[in-house]
């Protein structure tokens, strides 16, 4: 597999950056010091260092307690706070489903797949602020830690491209297998992994080479991604496999799987698509489609310990900040539930859009 023709190379610190300026900075006060024994020289730089780390981080907005959901056959946005009451109903572009935050938390990113665009909406006044057009079927994507570069799986083009959110435009593009779903970046901004549901295969690239680097294969129909917090181990749905398969990160190899099973329900009605692990890394979530439950998973012994009865095909996850609340959007019985986490049962199930796709939930 080659990156294609049209790939420009993505810097690794922004043009205009804190950290690019530190590091020309530093660079000068090196050259300077060279033959001097300019210890002040030096400590200056360290100081340097220390700012330029601290001006890098984005200014977060305060968190508005907005829960967003993309409802893919309505094409609207239902906007709800965090006890389920509805505060907007939103349209948007065609066929909403992959959604993320901008890096300041002020805007939100939706794919719209069948208008080939992406929206920004402007989290407080749930305004649309931008238009990135030409766009192949987004479906969903992951924003690189340097908060310029959206990398997008482009469903009916068999392509992940990457966009410059800054600029508009797309510098860079990988070939995938067909119908590319789930896109992760690591935390480092290392690698990129993207999910080709006919293909089966998990596409890896470098990013700091922009180079593709291996095809793993997996079950069938891999669907999307969850990393560890240590970064370990990408967990992987594997769709019509009916599972759930564990990727060593460092080894780029399939290192183990949990199965799910429940004795009234048929194994080809388990259909695992989102995952969601939570910050401690003690647990994980699984959306498990038309088997019509979430299961709740000892992410350490990969050992299923419950599962959770939620609506008709449960697809999207998301959890609140404090990991007290999971939302699950429901696909076929057009509604999302509240799961409390400490009891693992449903509080309540409130009517969205049709077709809710994904969750998004800006309380951090």
């Amino acid at each position: 597999m080659r990156i294609s023709a049209a790939r420009q190379r993505v810097p690794n610190l922004r043009p205009g950056s804190p950290e690019l300026q530190a590091h020309r900075a530093l660079r000068s006060i090196g050259a300077a010091a060279i033959g001097r024994g300019a210890g002040r020289l030096m400590l200056a730089a360290f100081a340097l260092i220390a700012v330029a780390l601290a001006l890098s981080q984005p200014l977060r907005a305060k968190a508005s307690g907005k829960v967003f959901v993309a409802n893919e056959k309505s094409s609207t946005l239902t906007i709800l706070d965090q006890t389920g009451k509805i505060l907007q109903t939103l349209e948007t572009c065609a066929r909403p489903r992959g959604m993320t935050f901008n890096p300041e938390h002020t805007a939100i990113y939706v794919g719209c797949g069948d208008d080939n665009t992406i929206a920004l909406y402007d989290i407080a006044t749930l305004r649309l602020v931008r238009r990135y057009r030409n766009i192949a079927a987004p479906e969903t994507f992951d924003l690189h830690p340097d908060g310029r570069h959206l990398y997008i799986s482009n469903e009916d083009d068999s392509e992940m491209s990457v966009l410059d959110v800054e600029t508009g435009e797309i510098v860079a593009r990988y070939p995938t297998g067909p119908e590319p779903e789930g896109v992760q970046i690591t935390k480092d901004g290392r690698l990129a992994f993207v999910a080709s549901e006919v293909a089966n295969l998990v596409h890896v690239v470098d990013l700091q080479q922009q180079k593709h680097i291996k095809d793993i294969p997996v079950g069938t129909r891999p669907r999307r991604f969850a990393l560890t917090p240590d970064n370990k181990e990408l967990w992987v749905s594997t769709e019509l496999s009916g599972q759930v398969e564990i990727i060593d990160v460092e080894q780029l190899a399939a290192k183990g799987k949990v199965e799910f099973q429940l004795r009234a329900i048929r194994r080809e009605l388990f259909t695992p698509v989102d995952v969601v692990i939570t910050s401690d890394g003690a647990k994980a979530y699984v959306a498990l489609g038309r088997a019509n439950h979430v299961a709740v998973i000892n992410v350490r012994s990969r050992e299923v310990v419950d599962y959770i009865v939620v609506g008709k095909r449960a697809w999207g996850l998301r959890l609140n900040a404090d990991e007290t609340r999971l939302w699950v959007a429901n696909g076929l019985s057009d509604d999302v539930s509240i799961v409390d986490t400490r009891t693992n049962r449903v509080l309540i199930s409130v009517p969205v859009g049709q077709v809710p796709y994904g969750i998004l939930i800006d309380d951090r």
